[in-house]
């Protein structure tokens, strides 16, 4: 039994969509003509999705906030001992997004086909990562799925926690950049021609810093479309560049060099990988595996690297402690975390403490940027707006001399 996604019209004329279980699409239409709908279109939702995905799409999978949301919801159905198929149909029905709706029902007809849960959620591999898939199929081969996924709930939260927390710090700086150039250049665009203006038909020898700002103002007024061409050419060229490897690489390897992005960069990637790692581990995931999955979550490509060439030592025999040390990429006290976790047995416990650490630490850094961060950008913007002021009382003064 599968998910549909239909299409009919009713006795009255009116289109309405909507989704039902069942075997074959004929079934799902004859389901339609039982309740006096006419079919337009019937699509299995696993089709679809496999469509959505090889097509272009700004958004393909499910994003993290509602990935954490029906991954708790499952955990708490899953413990109070509502079986699988069950449960998948509650969360499915407390979602009120559509495309997930229909991403879960898909995941349902699966499991009542008799696959794993783990099989179902493969089918849609753009919604739920392999980070994903891999713990619940280790949840479901050792007998502890509840468990397993009150673990991988916690770790969507807390991840989800940490990018909340980065994109909220970068909000209000940003917002205040971009109103504050917004009003500097109204000004320098409507308001100061209109003030210049008195000082030109004097024909008196204007300040340097007056006709600087006379300067900048008609530029903005006669090529205000180039402009915004031209930045939105430079955005998209930077964009473009960062895509292609090797000057992605570069650029990573340039940030971990600089003192303040250093730290940064080090401290999100390694709380994501440690996090990563700790909830493989202690899901029952194989350690090579768990590191080769964690690996994929560090955006740092050094750092990504550094963890596939670690993976490469442990299976050699190394210790995963002196293999991620010899990059010397990762911060100390996460590598004598792990290293007291395997030689005292309790790897997963010191991963999830070396991971708190870290984000206790970002998060810390973060506020501290933003401290400096707002006064500075409050300081340049007036600083700007001072330039633009003494601009125009300069003429005002030499005027008010010169009548004197």
């Amino acid at each position: 039994m599968g998910a549909f996604e239909y299409v009919a019209m009713d006795q009255a004329g009116k289109q309405t969509k909507g989704l039902l279980e069942g075997d074959t699409p004929k079934h799902v239409r004859q389901q339609l003509r039982d309740r006096k709908l006419l079919p337009v279109s019937v699509t299995e939702v696993a089709h679809k999705e496999a469509r959505r995905q090889r097509s272009f799409s700004l958004r393909k999978g499910i994003s993290s906030g509602e990935l954490a949301l029906i991954t708790r919801q499952m955990a708490s159905l899953s413990q109070s001992g509502m079986p699988l198929e069950e449960t998948l149909l509650a969360v499915s029905q407390q979602n009120d997004n559509p495309r997930t709706q229909s991403i879960l029902l898909g995941v349902r007809a699966k499991v009542m086909e008799g696959h794993t849960l783990a099989d179902g959620l493969g089918e849609f591999p753009q919604a739920f990562p392999e980070l994903y898939r891999a713990t619940v199929a280790a949840g479901e081969n050792s007998g502890h799925l509840d468990i397993v996924l009150e673990r991988l709930a916690d770790y969507t939260e807390s991840r989800q926690e940490l990018r909340q927390n980065i994109t909220n710090a970068m909000v209000y700086p940003i917002a205040l950049i971009v109103m504050a150039l917004g009003i500097i250049s109204f000004m320098l665009a409507t308001v100061v021609p209109k003030i210049v203006g008195v000082f030109e038909s004097t024909r008196a020898e204007l300040p340097g810093l007056t006709r600087g700002l006379i300067a900048t103002s008609d530029f903005l007024r006669d090529h205000w479309l180039l402009l915004i061409i031209g930045i939105a050419g430079v955005i998209y060229g930077l964009w473009w560049l960062l895509q292609q490897e090797g000057p992605r690489r570069r650029y990573h390897r340039f940030l971990l060099r600089m003192p303040i992005t250093g730290r940064l960069t080090r401290g999100i990637n390694t709380a994501r990988f440690t996090r990563t790692l700790s909830i493989l581990a202690g899901s029952g995931v194989p350690i090579l595996e768990a590191l080769k999955i964690s690996s994929e979550v560090v955006e740092n490509l050094p750092m990504r690297d550094a963890v596939t060439e670690a993976t490469v030592r442990v299976r050699e025999g190394g210790s995963i402690s002196k293999s991620l040390a010899a990059s010397k990429l990762f911060p100390p006290m996460m590598i004598h975390l792990v290293s007291s976790g395997e030689s005292g047995g309790r790897l997963e416990e010191m991963l999830g403490r070396a991971a708190a650490g870290q984000e206790r630490e970002v998060n810390g850094l973060i506020a501290a940027l933003l401290g400096i961060l707002q006064p500075l950008v409050i300081v340049l913007m007036g600083g700007i707006v001072l330039l633009i002021v003494l601009a125009i009382l300069l003429p005002i003064f030499e005027i008010n001399n010169l009548i004197r």
